[in-house]
């Protein structure tokens, strides 16, 4: 008879691809392409503006080491639309390697891009490769935030290993205009009470605006970002504005990062973050 007992046990990994083209039509953005597979989903909802708003989802619940999910978004000559998440990502605990999520953005001359996702939220032990890549071509322009948590302060949570990689890329014509590498591991974290590392904070944002011009945000940006229980600092030059900030807590970082979003861009911010 086969013995069971000695059956080595395979994990199940969640796997998953969206993306979304959008392009102009006889001014205004509609959907071309829409693809999705696996655990990751895309979807429109109603809004009331003319801006559309593109909604990616991880219904695999969140990420664990050898998970893969990908998402893409396609921003064709002079449209403009919005992307985010539905929900927080989480990263769990891994059982042996890193998860990967890969987000390609793509925006034609004349489009207006804005990648606007919720945060992730990285639990003990977790491992996260993670990069994000916006091309743009001509004179188009993005906005983008991401917001990094370390552990759950309401649940008393604490992350002591980590293995997280957080790059970054924003391209103009095929030429780099901003580079974001963030490597933070057990021994970072080791260190996090440090002023030179996290100066003892659980959550991290970077907010950033590329776009011709994009320098001339920064005395309205440098306006809000006095949100207590937070620590912020932003920068302007060559067609770039970018916020960083720190906390203690997610919420208070949240309330700063909406505050920045809406000083770079007048209006509301994407429905599910009002959820």
């Amino acid at each position: 008879m086969y013995d069971q007992s000695h059956t080595p046990t395979q994990m199940q990994r969640a796997r998953g691809r969206a993306a979304v083209t959008l392009a102009c039509v006889d001014g205004r953005v509609r959907l071309r392409d829409l693809h999705q597979s696996g655990s990751a989903k895309a979807f429109l909802p109603k809004v009331h503006g003319a801006v559309p708003e593109v909604v990616f989802l991880n219904t695999a619940g969140g990420l664990t080491g050898g998970d893969r999910m990908s998402y893409g978004l396609n921003v064709g000559l002079g449209a403009k639309a919005v992307a985010t998440t539905q929900t927080a990502e989480r990263a769990y605990a891994s059982s042996g390697g890193c998860a990967v999520l890969d987000v390609e953005i793509s925006a034609g001359a004349g489009a207006e891009i804005a990648w606007l996702p919720q945060e992730t939220i990285l639990f003990d032990r977790a491992g996260l490769d993670r990069r994000t890549r916006i091309a743009l071509k001509g004179d188009a322009s993005c906005l983008m935030a991401e917001t990094l948590v370390l552990g759950r302060a309401a649940m008393g949570e604490t992350v002591e290993t980590l293995d997280l990689t957080d790059r970054r890329e924003v391209t103009r014509d095929g030429r780099p205009v901003l580079l974001e590498p963030l490597r933070i591991g057990t021994d970072v974290l080791a260190r996090r009470d440090g002023a030179a590392v996290l100066g003892g904070a659980r959550a991290m944002a970077t907010v950033a605006l590329v776009a011709p011009g994009g320098e001339d945000a920064l005395s309205r940006v440098r306006a809000v970002l006095d949100v207590e229980g937070t620590r912020a600092a932003a920068s302007g030059w060559d067609g770039k504005c970018v916020v960083r900030a720190l906390a203690g807590d997610a919420f208070p970082l949240r309330r700063l990062v909406a505050r920045v979003l809406m000083a770079f861009r007048p209006g509301s911010l994407p429905r599910v973050w009002q959820n």
